[in-house]
């Protein structure tokens, strides 16, 4: 037993195992100075909300307050391990400024009131809107944060209720391309493989997914198996040197947007040196000979002109692709949020299906999450898609949900496809929106273009509805803040990237009048008088358990198959995945094993669209293209950026995460040792362009688009040259006199890629100018170091940052 630092070592110490070997527990305790694991009331069965690896834990409660957390042992995804934010991110439920109280706008100004009030003014102005303009004037932006129940609850208010076409989520931003990709190769949404394809692979490519700040405890599993026998090689595509580059076999670091013409030039030398599973190609998949067309003349040399990367790191990259044994390949932001972000992500899933690595161990895809409960937004139907992952386009898919729902088919808008958020936004700039109701969310702070974004939320006639934990930069623009209960507060179930299902118990009541999200929702729809076709409430469940309950009818059947699942199973013990049935027990690890899809027409949730324009496919196209349900290898051109650097802005800016922070740091701003960790907004430049300029460490610059400018301090990595970075956490909450001065997305621009509808983040046109000189160091170069030095915050033995670890050894049998 030892103590660690976790804030200057965030994935612990090393636990080396080997090929097929079990991944050995160590549990990760943190407690309150003072609390020893002796004086703990009650350990309570939860799972990590802060990120989306959905790492199981326990809440440590005493004298009805949270006090701590420590992993699970059983628990199949982290087998104990927490990260940083696991461990001390439990201290924002008891920070002094959380909600209370309902808020109403009078005069100009947010006063208390009490719920009858508040719940009154939201019900009637959605009534009165839809009495005067019909369900199209009524949209919601939810959270990717939320419990499965309260995603499923409120997807039956908007869509079998209100009948509104208008909800989606957070998701948006971070999972959108997941889906969208997996939807065109696969007909469906759903992660083929497991987390535990890690302890088995023999090449791991990571693209544009810095896992070791994003999902640290994912990142804690490959280090063990770096540190291990017969390690596993890692390719990182990603234009800054992070953790995952530094410990990569290979690191390509493409020109930012270009991400495309990198993978046709992989695919490209797949196919030239016949590393393909051509038994796996011609019996389940179809569309090679269009990929083979398209990648023809994408030669490594014409690729290295385009994103200026050595055409023998290209060639060297293909050939660990086309030559591994067992292939696992990740995904996330920095292709989601890229330029052709769906596009470059279905060719990620091009190479395994080639190699035919799908359905067994070591083999799969997994194209992530951003937040803890993204994946239910998905299958809930709280984002562009509807539960169950039913086809919006299939009239027998609709008529299912509908005949689950006891409504009137008519009465679920399947018109066209769900109204994504960036739509949404436009609807209320042009005041066909009337009413937002946004949920759990920050939109004033993570939204692109972010003076846009003020301007519209501000709007006199648009009636903004927030239910948050905090008083956001968002909740300070509404008609109406409802204070909700969070994690630890309420009991609700959530599904992590791996499609790992957990349950996560109440342990603490929530502050003053705060109540659970579930419980709003409730109170909304029986307010607004819902009902099905019988004439009965629409909303037949008064509790988590029962919305558990109607959503195991709902999903029965369906790919995402919750009906072998319940509470009392998912009490005690790891996390199951779906899909959970009759058929499989006790969950099922990978899907599409034996090359089995769930793409057949009648069946499929998407037909797919065309990778450039987002024009959705229509059934008949579909079944003429893909009557047996095969998986699609989908060929995509590459286009050049919608933004290009030019001689006014001659730098490309991209966005992304600190491992010490979560969104627009509403809970972890909060947290003493996260924020110390990471206190202000930085940019990165290249070493080679900061003495171009004459410019040092620490000095103060302005970052400027044609949107808008930021301040941040220069840190120095190994980013690539002409490319800047900024973290997209900071905004204004803590900072009101800084208002315009820290937040990424004053820069960004309102564009979106058009199958998935994810806004791009990653690349804008920017120009930089020095207007101070610093004399002290930046934030903690996290990025750049594998062992980060933290600015603020030293190592410490026994207080309050320390961190027991407890080695157990693996049983024979767990594997």
């Amino acid at each position: 037993m030892g103590e660690i630092d976790r804030i200057a070592e965030p994935w612990g110490t090393r636990a080396a195992y080997g090929p097929g070997e079990f991944w050995p527990v160590r549990v990760d305790l943190r407690l309150d100075d003072g609390v020893r694991p002796a004086d703990v009331d009650e350990w309570v069965q939860s799972a990590t909300i802060l990120h989306s690896n959905g790492d199981g834990l326990d809440i440590a409660v005493k004298d009805g307050r949270i006090v701590g957390v420590r992993g699970r042992a059983d628990d199949r995804v982290n087998h104990g391990r927490l990260g940083p934010k696991d461990l001390f991110g439990y201290q924002a439920n008891n920070s002094a400024d959380r909600l209370t109280t309902p808020l109403v706008r009078r005069d100009g100004e947010l006063v208390e009131t009490d719920w009858d009030t508040a719940m009154a003014a939201v019900a009637g102005r959605t009534r009165d809107l839809l009495a005067e303009r019909g369900p199209s004037s009524v949209g919601f932006y939810t959270t990717g944060q939320l419990f499965l129940e309260e995603y499923y609850t409120l997807a039956l208010i908007a869509r079998g209720g209100i009948g509104t076409n208008h909800l989606d989520g957070n998701t948006r931003l971070c999972t959108a391309t997941a889906a969208a990709a997996l939807k065109e190769t696969f007909a469906c949404d759903g992660q083929p493989g497991s987390y535990t394809d890690v302890d088995h692979a023999d090449v791991i490519a990571l693209y544009g997914h810095n896992m070791a700040e994003t999902q640290t405890v994912l990142w804690t599993r490959i280090l063990d198996r770096l540190a291990g026998p017969n390690p596993p090689k890692i390719l990182c595509v990603d234009p800054r040197r992070t953790p995952v580059a530094a410990a990569a076999t290979i690191h390509l670091a493409p020109k930012p947007g270009t991400n495309v013409a990198l993978m046709n030039a992989i695919l490209h030398e797949i196919i030239a040196n016949e590393w393909i599973d051509r038994d796996y190609v011609d019996r389940h998949t179809i569309g090679y000979d269009e990929l083979a067309k398209q990648v023809a003349d994408c030669d490594p040399e014409w690729a290295a002109a385009i994103c200026d990367v050595p055409p023998g790191d290209i060639r060297d990259a293909a050939r660990l692709l086309g030559t591994a044994e067992r292939l696992l390949s990740t995904v996330l932001q920095g292709f989601y949020q890229s330029h052709q972000a769906t596009a470059a992500a279905v060719q990620v899933n091009n190479v395994n299906l080639l190699r035919g690595m799908l359905g067994r161990p070591g083999c799969g895809i997994l194209q992530m999450n951003g937040q803890p409960t993204a994946e239910n937004t998905r299958e809930c139907g709280a984002d562009g898609d509807l539960p169950g992952f039913r086809n919006w386009a299939n009239d027998d898919q609709v008529a299912d949900l509908a005949k689950v729902w006891n409504v009137d088919p008519t009465q679920i808008p399947h018109y066209s496809e769900p109204t994504h958020l960036m739509q949404m936004l436009r609807y209320v700039e042009d005041g066909s929106i009337r009413f937002l109701y946004v949920s759990g969310t920050n939109p004033a702070v993570s939204l692109p273009e972010l003076a846009r974004v003020r301007k519209l939320l501000s709007q006199e006639r648009l009636f903004l509805v927030v239910q948050d934990i905090f008083l956001s930069e968002t909740a300070e623009l509404a008609d109406v803040v409802l204070p909700a209960a969070t994690w630890g507060e309420k009991t609700g179930t959530f599904t992590n990237a791996d499609r790992t299902v957990h349950l996560s118990e109440k342990a603490v009541e929530p502050p003053g009048t705060a109540r659970a999200d579930l419980d709003i929702f409730l109170d909304y729809a029986r307010r607004l008088e819902l009902t099905d076709k019988d004439g009965e409430p629409l909303v037949k469940w008064t509790d988590a358990e029962g919305a558990f309950e109607a959503w195991k009818e709902c999903s029965a059947g369906r790919p995402c198959d919750y009906s072998g699942l319940s509470y009392e199973k998912l009490r005690g013990g790891s996390g199951i995945q779906w899909p959970c049935n009759a058929e499989h027990p006790d969950g099922t690890e990978r899907i599409y094993t034996n090359g089995e899809f769930w793409s057949e027409p009648s069946y499929c949730e998407s037909y797919g669209k065309d990778l450039v324009t987002g024009a959705p496919l229509d059934p008949v196209e579909y079944k003429a293209m893909n009557p047996s349900g095969k998986a699609v290898l989908k060929a995509a051109e590459y286009l050049e950026l919608h933004e290009p650097s030019t001689s006014e802005y001659p730098y490309l800016l991209t966005t992304g995460r600190t491992l010490y922070h979560f969104h627009t740091r509403t809970k972890t701003g909060r947290v003493r040792q996260l924020q110390n960790a990471a206190p202000e907004v930085w940019v990165e430049m290249s070493a080679y362009d900061a003495e171009l300029q004459g410019w040092d460490e620490g000095d103060l610059l302005r970052i400027s688009t044609s949107r808008g400018s930021v301040r941040a301090r220069l840190r120095i990595s190994g980013i690539r040259p002409a490319t800047l970075f900024l973290p997209f956490h900071y905004g204004y909450w803590d900072a009101p006199d800084e208002r315009s001065a820290r937040a990424a997305n004053e820069l960004t621009a309102t564009d979106w890629d058009p199958c998935s509808k994810q806004p791009l983040f990653k690349c804008a046109a920017a120009r930089v100018e020095r207007i101070g000189v610093g004399n002290a160091p930046s934030p903690a170069p996290t990025t750049t170091a594998s062992k980060p030095v933290v600015a603020g915050v030293s190592p410490t033995r026994g207080g309050t940052d320390a961190v027991v670890l407890e080695h157990f050894p693996a049983k024979e049998d767990e594997r």
